[in-house]
């Protein structure tokens, strides 16, 4: 399960360094780090799912 914890971790710690480049970035490239803010935030999502999962099944 620690790995997956991990990885939830990941995926968030990834997603809020995305949200705040984007708030530097130029106007060109603001969009891909808001993008990839947003698949970063879905994976975590996907994730805390499949923790949610395992932990009704125990």
């Amino acid at each position: 399960m620690s790995g997956f914890q991990a990885k939830l971790e990941r995926y968030e710690s990834l997603a809020a360094e995305c949200q705040r480049t984007a708030k530097t970035a130029n106007e060109s490239n603001q969009g891909f780090y808001l993008r990839a803010s947003e698949h970063y935030r879905q994976l975590a999502d996907e994730v805390r799912a499949l923790i949610a999962t395992f932990d009704l099944a125990a």
